[in-house]
This record gives structure tokens, sequence and C-alpha cells, in this order.
């Protein structure tokens, strides 16, 4: 048994050229991870860390952290993660509870104490000293009971848990990482996960283990990040959860396919994949290979689904798929006690192996609560079919009990998910207003346009029993989520606790905030008359003393976008104005307005708006295209928009491109700090 620590001493030798970590413009070979890991280690002792002490250190997705993570093992000490974007005074609570020798961080503390003394992990790893202190980091030969890491970790309590993991846990949950993914010397993995999270660190100790390269990224949030890191190093691995599918197919569109179908394989880790997503992504990702990878801090990766393999069996469609040989894996009751299951009878997972935690930091009595007789007792209702694969029910505490009948709220949303006008759904068991069952479902449901509550309702019907179908849905703009993008279930409940003061979605709110700009659309023609009606939108607008001074010209003859569209850009590049996004749309608004009338550009913006809205509640897709405000003038468009009808003292303001959308618009995150209350 390698620890990592001293492979990486390995590989420095054997592959000092290989990159080991890259991010952005920084790039670490195998030689230069080492020499930083040595510099590190010396600066680290000459603050006195030695061997059983702890070091507190932000996990950011930096090659300082990696080097950090190492430095600190190399001393004999025990690294401990901290959320990069923890507040001061969560971070002096860890640093208290681990009984920290040393924090290291670049987060301002504002004043905040700190039981031990804070060194930024910038300036040292900038300072490590590259010449002549290889001595400084040397082979290590732990105890087999000798603390590697401690995670800690809220879990659903919002009590930290300091899981202890030791050098024997880390190299088999690396190793189970290794052989449940079949990771290579050769893969490039692009990993945009918060690196105090055990999903992550697992991934970032198995690649650099083989000898592959880890390219670190600051989230998933901006795909195009992602586009551009794939391009520029060739990654050809990711690691992702559930929601960056969503998110990136969503900002992506048409490139998603072309850029990660360069992968060879994609891991999603904590959560699960829907059937509709398993379903959606091995259509889109054909030749890419997807796993999904049940784990928890407390065991690393423990069970693996091929979901490439399992979707094409609709009885293994949604299971977690099978532990690896050397991971056990138990159904038990209440008591601990091994029981049949089967879906009607679920129990919780057991599991028992050499990657099991050696227990809580300082918590004697939830380490005696949690493994019993070897044996970790995880709060995950699930239960086994007679080929040994797992199936998820859910947590514990969030099967819904209806009258005597367990309802797993996973089964819920799994179906829901189905429905092809929703979204994204989370759904929650609360008390019966009628004090009759006890508890009853709710979900919560984030839509597409053309969605009816009625029609949901209808198909959850024909597919599911009686007694599982939700007593209420409430319709939000997004599902919250937790740091790791898990659905917040605790949050929806505050939620629905608090209906009353809360503005739930009605139509006019759900349109509003669903709405996105589409650019691809379908052959459809749009109806006469729905036109109309999205017109008749348009001029019921606001309009500034009631002027009412616009023109709304409407094209609908393709020779008629096309000539436009040609001679726009012609003018375009002649005028150095930026020109993008038209599409292939059915029907095409200019709105224009009388130049001398001062609130022209007002007036047309909010009729552009509507005519949006209006589009969007009936299932047409709408962008705002706006170079004819530049270049109405401007030949040779002036000369088309003359032929249009449109007067010459009117400013063509907005161009709305309408037609039935190839996909969802991208779901761009909104800035929520522009809002101040006097």
């Amino acid at each position: 048994m390698e620890h990592l620590l001293n492979r990486l001493i390995r590989l420095a030798a054997e592959k000092p050229d290989k990159q080991a970590v890259i991010f952005k413009k920084e790039k670490l070979t195998y030689r230069g991870l080492y020499l930083k890991i040595s510099g590190m280690a010396a600066l680290l002792k000459q603050h006195g860390v030695t061997h059983g002490d702890r070091v507190c250190f932000a996990a950011v997705s930096m090659p300082q952290m990696v080097a950090a993570y190492m430095a600190v093992q190399s001393c004999g000490a025990a690294a401990v993660f901290l959320d990069k974007n923890s507040a001061p005074l969560q971070m002096a609570d860890i640093c208290k509870r681990a009984g920290a020798r040393l924090l290291l961080t670049d987060k301002p503390l504002g004043g905040q104490k700190i039981c031990c003394p804070v060194l930024s992990l910038r300036q040292l790893y900038e300072q490590a000293d590259l010449q002549g202190n290889e001595a400084a980091c040397t082979k290590i030969d732990p105890a087999a009971d000798d603390i590697a890491e401690i995670l800690f970790t809220t879990g659903t309590t919002g009590m930290p848990k300091g899981v202890i993991l030791t050098y024997v846990s880390v190299y088999h949950i690396l190793s189970n990482t290794i052989k449940g993914i079949g990771i290579r010397e050769d893969d490039c993995l692009l990993l945009p996960l918060p690196l105090h999270h055990s999903f992550a660190l697992r991934v970032l100790r198995a690649v650099l283990y083989q000898g592959g390269t880890v390219v670190l990224q600051n989230g998933f949030t901006f795909a195009k990040e992602a586009e551009k890191n794939v391009e520029a190093f060739g990654c050809n691995a990711l690691a992702a959860v559930p929601a960056s599918f969503e998110v990136m197919k969503s900002q992506m569109q048409e490139a998603f396919a072309r850029v990660l179908g360069k992968m060879r394989y994609i891991e999603f880790s904590a959560g699960s994949l829907s059937i509709r997503q398993r379903r959606e992504i091995t259509a889109l990702l054909p030749d890419v290979q997807i796993y999904n990878t049940w784990g928890s801090s407390e065991t690393g990766g423990a069970i693996f689904c091929n979901v490439s393999e399992a979707v094409h069996d609709k009885t293994k469609a949604g299971t977690l798929g099978k532990t690896l040989p050397g991971v056990r894996a138990r159904v038990v009751d209440t008591k601990g006690n091994e029981m049949e299951s089967d879906a009607s009878h679920p129990g919780r997972l057991a599991l028992k192996g050499d990657m099991l935690l050696a227990g809580y930091w300082s918590q004697p009595e939830l380490t005696k609560q949690m493994l019993k007789d070897g044996w970790l007792i995880t709060g995950d209702m699930v239960y086994q079919d007679a080929d040994g694969f797992l199936f998820m029910l859910g947590r514990a505490d969030d099967i819904i009990n209806t009258g005597g009948e367990k309802v797993s709220p996973i089964e819920v949303e799994e179906m829901a998910g189905q429905y092809e006008w929703i979204r994204e759904c989370a759904c929650i068991g609360t008390d019966d207003p009628d004090g009759v069952l006890g508890q009853v479902p709710v979900l919560f449901v984030s839509v597409k346009s053309g969605y009816q509550e009625d029609g949901l309702l209808k198909f959850l019907s024909e597919n599911m029993e009686r007694y599982k179908i939700p007593k209420k849905i409430v319709s939000i703009q997004e599902i919250p989520r937790n740091h790791m993008y898990k659905p917040d279930r605790q949050k929806l409940l505050w939620m629905w606790e608090n209906r009353e003061a809360m503005d739930f979605m009605n139509p006019v709110m759900q349109a509003l905030l669903a709405r996105r700009s589409i650019r691809s659309y379908t052959d459809q023609k749009i109806p006469r008359q729905i036109l109309d009606m999205i017109l008749k939108a348009g001029y019921h607008a606001p309009s500034g003393h009631n002027m009412q001074s616009w023109r709304f010209t409407v094209l609908t003859r393709q020779s008629d976008l096309l000539l436009l569209k040609e001679k726009a850009e012609e003018a375009a590049r002649k005028n150095s104005v930026y020109f993008y996004g038209w599409g292939n749309p059915s029907a095409m608004v200019l709105v224009s307005n009388d130049k001398r009338n001062p609130d022209g550009c007002q007036d047309a913006s909010c009729a552009a708006q509507n005519i949006m809205l209006a589009a969007y509640s009936y299932g047409i897709g709408s962008v705002w295209l706006n170079p004819f405000m530049t270049l109405r003038s401007a030949e040779p468009v002036k000369s088309v928009l003359d032929a249009f009808g449109i007067p010459e003292n009117h400013i063509v303001w907005a161009a709305v491109a309408l037609g039935y959308p190839v996909s969802e618009g991208a779901a761009l995150k909104k800035k929520e700090d522009v809002v101040r209350y006097v």
C-alpha cells in the first residue's frame, strides 16, 4: 500500500515533466508540485508543525491548496479542509474544534479571534523555497491508526461533524475510485468542484495517484470557462454533480454535445442523476462513458453505477449500482439487523470495508451510534434486488409517512421529472392540513413554457399510486440547493411553512422569471391568430403621454428575413457594429418609434418586453436583437427597411425574433446584490 504523498514523490522522479495540476495560466508538473510541497513543508516545520498536529486551510481551487495538503501530511500532521467561502466565525469554530496548530487562509477575518496562529496560504506557497529543501519532503510511514485528514461536514443537522480518515482509509477511497471509474494515467480531468468536499477530494487524489492531470476550475456556473478549459488543456474527463449537467446544458446549448462529447468519461456524484437525466445525457453523449457514484465523507465513493449500461435496462435505469469487491453492503432495520428488502420494504444502507472513517472527531457517542461492529449505518433508505443492485428511496428523515404508507420523495421527483413541462422539481413531506393522514407529499416545481398543473396531475395519476400523488404543487423560479447543489429540503419546508407570507409563483411571475432568450428555432410556423395575440400584447404596453407613436412591422416570409439578415451583416461589417444571435426565426417584429418622441426608446422597450412575455405564454421562444437602432440609416439596411414601409423618421429600437424553440435557453445567473432599499 503506497500512500499518496509517497506516490507523488515517486512520480516526481519518474515523470518530472508530466503536468500534474493546472489552474488557468499556472501549471505544475509532478516535479514542480514535489518542490512546492517540499518548500511548504519546510516552512510549516519552522512554524512548529509536527506529528499529530492538525492544520486547517482554505480549500481554494488552486495548486496552492494541493501543495499545502501534501505538505501538511509530510510534517506528519492531519489536513483539515475548510470551505473557502466559510465565514470567519465558522473558520474559528472549526479551528477550535480541531485544536488546530495553524490556520492557512487569505480570507479577511474581520477581527474574528482565532485559537491558533494564522498564515497566508498564498504567501506560504509563494515563499516556498524551491532550492535545497527537498529533504523537507520525505516519504512517510504512518501507523495504521494515524490520522491523515479530518473532513468537517454539517450534514443535515447543521452541527459540524469531523470525519476522521486514516491513511488506510484514504488509500482505499482513492483505490475504489480508480477501480470503479477506471481512471488512467492519460486522463486529464476537469474538476470544477469545491475542494473541501469529499467527492472532489477523492477524485483529485485518484487522478494524481495514477499520474494523470487535474485541471482546477472555480465552479461550473459559467459553462464558457469549462469549454475553454476543455479546449485549452485537452480534458478528456469530468467530475460533476447532477445540477451541473442542467446548468452546462442550458448555457452551452448546441455546444454541449460538441464540447463534452470529447470526454472519455464523466463521473457524477454527490447526488443521483434522475432517470430522465440519465436518458438525456446518454442520448446527447453516446460515446462518453457516464458514471453515477454514491458516496459520503465517511466512505468515499462506495457504490458505482455505469449509467451508460444501466439506462438500457428498465429494471436498472434508476439504480445506485453495486459495491466493488472489498466493499460490503447490506440493508438493515431500525435495530441494525440485516433484513430482506424490496421497494415496499426498504431499510437503512449499511457499509463495511477498509475505506470507512475511523470515527468522528471528539464525538465518541456519535461514533458509537453510527459504527456498529465495523458497519457504518447510514441515513439512506434503500432496497436491494435479486441481482445485488441497490436502489435509493431517500434519506430516512425525508421518507413521507402518509396514512401508514411510505412515500419516497425521490420516486415522486423521478416521475414528475419525466413530465415534459417540468424543468426541475423537489418533493417534501408536510403535515396533513386535514389532520387525517399524518403527512402528505408536496411538490415544488420549476416549469417550462406551456406547463399546466392539471396536465401534471393527470400524468402522475396515470403512472403512480394514488397515495403518492402530491396533495399540493407549488411553482417557484428555481429549486433551492445546498453548497453541493442538492435540493435543500429544509429550505423548502421553511418556504412551505411560511407560504402565507411568501409570494409564490402566479402565472405572471412564472412567465417573468422563467422566460429565456432563444436563438435556435424549429421549422414550425406560428399560427396567425397566436401572432395577432402576441402583437396585441405589444401595443397594449405603456406609452409615455399615451403618444403611441410606435410602429410594429411583422416579417413572416423567409425571403424577407434572409434579405434583412444579409443586409444587416453587410452594414454591420462596414460600420463596426456587433451583430450576432439572429438564428432562424419563423417571424420577426421590428418595433420602431418616431425619433421626435423623447420617450420612443422606452415605449418600444416596454412593447418588446410584452411581446416576448406573450410569446413565452404560448410556448414560443424569443430574443431581442438591436443592431437596427444603429443601422437604421446605414445602407443597404436603410433601403430594405424603407421597402418594408418603416417611416424614415423612425428608429428601429428593437427587433424581436420569434419561433418555436429547439431547446431551452440558457438559465443565466442573476445578480442579487443590485437592490437597495432606502
